[in-house]
């Protein structure tokens, strides 16, 4: 009986390091966007990755801060060994927070703009190929990849 205790808590102590492990923030195209974001000048920086990695050091606090409630209170029951993972996964938490905004914002001011010329256009004040040189323009100042 002792034994399968044993293996129990180890099998669920690898389960839990291998699920709160593979909390990842962004992939490698992700984060390429995401330094482009950042070097224009455009990253909306809602959440600190540094706050997230600090307070990874508290129970839970790196998957809180990144609301990641669930991951939280895991890494809250596994403290202190969570220490080990949950400041990257505030980190990596932070930067996906960041990125989401930033991507939803830019889409939105991308929507806005196109609408303005399609109103131009629906009104007669601009050409077809006017038109389609100011789209190309406004594509072109909301693509970061």
């Amino acid at each position: 009986m002792q034994k399968f205790k044993k293996y129990l808590a180890f099998m669920t102590l690898s389960v839990v390091v291998l699920l709160t492990g593979c909390a990842s923030g962004l992939n490698s195209h992700q984060e390429r966007e995401y330094n482009a974001f950042k070097y224009e000048g455009v990253l909306i920086e809602e959440k600190d990755p540094g706050t997230g990695f600090a307070l990874g050091f508290l129970p839970g606090g790196g998957s809180f801060y990144a609301r990641k409630p669930g991951l939280g209170i895991l890494n809250l029951l596994m403290w202190p060994l969570s220490i080990f993972w949950d400041p990257i996964s505030g980190s990596d938490g932070s930067m996906a927070i960041n990125y989401d905004m930033t991507r939803y914002q830019l889409k939105k001011e991308k929507k806005k703009e196109i609408s303005k010329l399609d109103n131009r256009l629906a009104m007669g004040q601009m050409s077809d190929k006017e038109y389609i040189l100011e789209k190309r323009k406004v594509e072109d100042a909301f693509d970061y990849e």
